[in-house]
């Protein structure tokens, strides 16, 4: 009898370790998903010659020192209208500025003849969604949970989103 006993908690021990190790691999799982809903992917037009970034490449690009993909296609540069959270985000973490600084960067780099014309604004994800699936070139950032089949997603330092030490936020990580 205390065999069977033995054989029987055995069995019952086994059952619930297995249960209670299946919600932490799913809550594991559920940690990234939401960690990847909070990162802003940078996509480009499926033309576009790159899959991968380096950070300070990504920054080039934004700050519009690189206006070429290739000789045949420009960058096409879109930001989300101010006041959007994807653009505080941007601002703090790409071009380490403030909305102020922002317009008075491409003011100058304008007045200079560096580039004629400013990045383009888009008032809302669906819109650069649309603008980057329909223009050679176009490179925007969207949160990653709003990215439509179609585009290419970029990976970051060798990260997409999602991915652990991806660097691109919606709000800060700790």
């Amino acid at each position: 009898m205390t065999r069977i006993l033995q054989t029987c908690l055995a069995a019952i021990a086994a059952c619930l370790l297995s249960a209670a190790t299946v919600p932490v691999v799913h809550a594991a799982a559920e940690a990234q998903s939401a960690a990847a809903s909070l990162d802003l992917a940078i996509v480009v037009n499926p033309a576009t010659p790159i899959d991968k970034l380096t950070f300070a490449e990504l920054r080039e690009v934004f700050l519009g020192n690189r206006q070429y993909w290739s000789p045949d296609m420009p960058v096409v540069l879109l930001i989300r209208a101010p006041t959007s959270a994807e653009r505080d985000a941007v601002l703090n973490i790409i071009y380490r500025m403030k909305e102020p600084q922002f317009k008075q960067y491409w003011i100058a780099k304008i007045f200079r003849a560096d580039l004629s014309s400013p990045p383009k604004i888009v008032y809302s994800n669906d819109a650069a969604n649309a603008i980057v699936q329909n223009v050679p070139g176009a490179i925007a950032f969207i949160p990653a949970r709003d990215v439509r089949p179609g585009l290419k997603v970029l990976r970051i330092d060798g990260r997409l989103p999602g991915d652990p030490g991806y660097p691109l936020h919606l709000t800060s990580r700790k």
